[in-house]
């Protein structure tokens, strides 16, 4: 029977339970078992697919074509489990369910209540959808204490009530501040944090203690008394200088052995963690490096675009370089006399977007790297980018433009409102909602015989994610491809271009898919990795 191993945080947001949750995943997996992690989130929204970026981060994308919260591409990266839409639920899709069973007369005519029918959802969705894994980690998004997470944390009571403590713990991350003018670490907000956890009836058996400074053995036991467990299972959860040293850290604190002796199971055998340190190692002491300027729009939170960060990372892993990303605003290049910003640097990308706001800054940036043979990658709307740059200044369009920012009679991107998933026909309207409604999830794509795409992932054809709901108008692939614009992936059923790249350019990629949600740090994407490398060539030229 699968025991499930439940996340709470408290004193403040942002303390790295997801994190937390997806190293525990990785230890769990180097001892020899199954795992499977999942988030609950407390918002109102049915998923983050219609949220603002810069307000929520990125959305992460499954293979199934669900729309998530960003902690599951930390999962991923971590354990390289595929998530699925059952990994991920809000508050809003527990009740859209509930209210969609009251309507059909699910519930008999009975009062519908929080307790226990909104719990009693919460409870269907982590108990589903799993078959022999060992451990199911549950991620409680939100902050003990907020009203928001109560169902959530009422429902994980009633559960751990249910599976008895040999199949159900409770780990719970807090803070513990150093005031550095009086030299030492407080203890009491992390004692308040488990008081609240404590009055909603659970009572946390590991704490995990995100701190600047090493706990103290004084403070350990004053946290372990007031907080009713044992010293050994408060845990350091220490700042490091990069998020992969997290399994090898909480390693050494003992959190996966306290798991494991909390559930009675054996510790003798330790993790092998040498994949981990390796990669460690790598960033610590790369060999090159390498500056990649990133010309997004959503630059004022950087989780908006937190796996492209990371896959960038993880091909400077393959190229043992360090990789120096370059933030930039596209709307700066729409400025006289500021594209020169971009040289010097080794690698231009144009990562994905909605909307028209700093679409010609990104055109200029894709310019700039045609005409300078600066490596460019362009993935989603940094592809449509540079198709339109292609069609205005090579092609024969010079308005070119997309119909995502207007009517226009050279719009060379469009809407799709029909397209095939496996057997079936899936259809769109423009006036239709916007949530849920893209171009979502893993779908084939047939690479040419003699492009670079096909040699750098030695296949011929391969399965990537996908979120957009704009392509590039097959009909102009003929005056594309005589502007030096080579559509050399296709969708299997001909229709739509996926992959372009320049035959006159040492490295000029454009992708409709995200490639970056299937990368890791233990398996590097391809495109990221050929992408550095030719990044590492060019830093040689400059």
């Amino acid at each position: 029977m699968t025991r499930f191993i439940f996340i709470t945080g408290g004193v403040v947001s942002s303390l790295g339970k997801g994190i937390a949750s997806s190293a525990l995943g990785a230890l769990l997996q180097a001892r020899g078992y199954k795992v499977r992690l999942r988030k609950l989130d407390p918002y109102l929204n049915v998923d983050p697919g219609t949220m603002s970026p810069t307000q929520h981060g990125e959305v992460y994308v499954t293979d199934d074509g669900a729309e998530t919260d960003l902690d599951l591409g930390h999962y991923e990266r971590f354990t390289g489990v595929a998530s699925r839409q059952s990994d991920n639920v809000t508050t809003g899709r527990i009740y859209s369910n509930v209210i969609a069973r009251e309507r059909r007369g699910d519930y008999l005519g009975a009062t519908v209540q929080v307790i226990p029918h909104v719990t009693d959802a919460i409870k269907e969705f982590i108990r589903a959808d799993l078959t022999d894994e060992d451990f199911c980690l549950c991620e409680i998004g939100g902050t003990v204490g907020d009203i928001e997470s109560l169902p959530f944390l009422e429902a994980i009571r009633q559960l751990s009530n249910e599976l008895g403590d040999e199949h159900s713990l409770f780990v719970h991350v807090t803070l513990l501040p150093y005031i550095r003018s009086a030299g030492e670490l407080k203890t009491k907000p992390t004692q308040h944090s488990v008081k609240e956890l404590l009055s909603v009836g659970i009572q946390p058996e590991i704490l995990l203690c995100r701190a600047e400074q090493p706990i103290p053995d004084g403070e350990r036991r004053k946290i372990a008394l007031f907080c009713n467990i044992k010293p050994e299972c408060v845990i350091a959860a220490l700042d490091v200088d990069t998020i992969y040293q997290v399994p090898i850290s909480y390693h050494e604190q003992g959190f996966d052995e306290q798991v494991l002796r909390y559930f009675g199971l054996p510790t003798e055998r330790a993790p092998d963690l040498s994949p981990w340190r390796g990669i460690v190692g790598r960033m610590r002491a790369p060999e090159h490096e390498v500056n990649i300027a990133v010309v997004g729009k959503y630059t004022t939170l950087l989780d908006s675009y937190k796996s492209l960060s990371e896959a960038l990372i993880h091909g400077g892993i393959a190229n043992n370089a360090r990789v120096k990303l370059n933030w930039l605003d596209s709307q700066v290049f729409e400025q006289p006399d500021t594209i020169e910003k971009l040289a010097g640097v080794h690698g231009i990308l144009v990562p994905g977007g909605f909307g028209e706001r700093g679409t010609e800054g990104k055109i200029r940036a894709a310019q700039f790297a045609r005409e300078h043979k600066v490596p460019y990658f362009g993935i989603c709307f940094g592809m449509q980018m540079a198709v339109i740059e292609t069609a205005r200044h090579l092609g024969t369009m010079p308005r070119a433009t997309s119909s995502e920012f207007g009517t226009s009679d050279q719009a060379i991107v469009g809407l799709m409102t029909e397209w095939v998933r496996g057997n079936q026909l899936e259809t769109r309207q423009a006036e239709g909602d916007l949530g849920g409604t893209m171009r979502l999830g893993a779908y084939a794509c047939d690479l040419a015989k003699d492009s670079k795409v096909r040699a750098i992932y030695g296949s011929e054809r391969i399965y990537e994610r996908h979120r957009h709901r704009y392509e590039v108008n097959m009909a102009q692939r003929d005056m594309l491809e005589k502007a030096g614009l080579y559509m050399c992936g296709i969708s299997p059923d001909g229709q739509l271009p996926e992959i372009v790249e320049r035959r006159d350019h040492p490295w000029f990629i454009g992708v409709q898919f995200h490639p970056e949600l299937k990368s890791k740090p233990l398996a590097p994407h391809p495109l990221f990795a050929s992408f550095i490398e030719a990044a590492l060539h060019q830093s040689r030229l400059v």
